[in-house]
């Protein structure tokens, strides 16, 4: 996908390529930059620097959803996140997306500043979170996870992988749409690394390019992951060129956002990789 546009809270956002967006977690346990952010000047410092470095949208998240994570309450969440948003919902220049499946933090974070809502439970969890999305036109993220993140790689299986994530979002894609979100302001994840085990995501990586057939612009989330380390032997830490060889084929197969940690160096990747998978056409000449 090249050109793409998501509606977001009353403005459409319009892209000419794929973008970047960058991972702000504020979290004290996040599996790769868990503790990192908490202070709230450091949170918005580090946001600014990957503004600067590429990044076209900005994802902020107050709970960890990794393997395993412990969930967190609505308050504490809320004391996490409010804070920093407010802080860059003014200065930012780009738009803010709220990892969250709550509501409630939704709701507060929209009215904060942020546009859009990355819900990895796909409005699963929180009953209360489409009627959020729908009334403030904000965008969404609808994301595949099988089971939950304290559970979620407890021997997942499935019989094809690809054709499974498909059927689930194109589900919570009508969904949506049933209760009164707009397509226009849905975006859909495949959810690498969610319920997934090595093989499961190589798979999934391969047939990503059919997930395009559901007409939404879509994210892969491939950073650092699990299945990154797995495949190169690498910490978490030192899974950069993993993560630009994923970061390349995602793009190669359609991705529209790149959900990522290391701004700078996958700007350079996805330079090089949107202008092999979506050519320009040649100018004209002025002779």
């Amino acid at each position: 996908m090249t050109a793409f546009s998501l509606h977001a809270c009353g403005r459409p956002l319009t892209f000419d390529r794929p973008q970047l967006v960058g991972i702000l977690n504020v979290t004290p346990d996040s599996f790769s930059d868990g503790g990192r952010y908490l202070d709230v000047d450091r949170a918005v410092a580090h946001a600014h620097a990957m503004v600067e470095e590429g990044a076209g949208l900005l994802d902020i998240g107050a709970e960890s959803t990794r393997p395993g994570a412990v969930p967190v309450g609505e308050e504490e969440e809320t004391r996490r996140l409010l804070p920093v948003v407010e802080r860059l919902g003014p200065t930012l220049g780009v738009p803010i997306s709220i990892d969250t499946t709550k509501a409630a933090v939704a709701r507060r974070a929209l009215d904060a500043g942020a546009v859009i809502v990355n819900d990895v439970s796909a409005l699963r969890f929180d009953a209360a979170m489409a009627g959020v999305i729908a009334q403030r036109g904000a965008g969404v993220v609808l994301m595949h996870m099988r089971g939950a993140p304290p559970t979620m790689q407890d021997r997942p299986q499935y019989r094809d992988v690809v054709r499974e994530v498909l059927d689930f979002l194109a589900e919570r894609l009508s969904h949506a749409e049933q209760v009164g979100i707009r397509k226009e302001q849905i975006v859909l994840d495949p959810g690498f690394g969610f319920g997934k085990l090595e093989g499961h995501n190589v798979a999934l990586l391969r047939g990503f390019s059919k997930l395009t057939s559901l007409g939404c612009p879509l994210m892969a989330g491939v950073s650092r992951k699990t299945f990154v380390g797995q495949l190169t032997g690498r910490s978490i830490h030192d899974r950069l060129w993993g993560t630009a060889a994923a970061v390349a084929l995602a793009v190669e197969r359609g991705a529209a956002l790149l959900r990522v940690h290391d701004v700078a160096a996958m700007r350079d990747v996805l330079a090089v990789a949107a202008a092999v998978a979506f050519p320009k056409p040649p100018a004209e000449s002025t002779e």
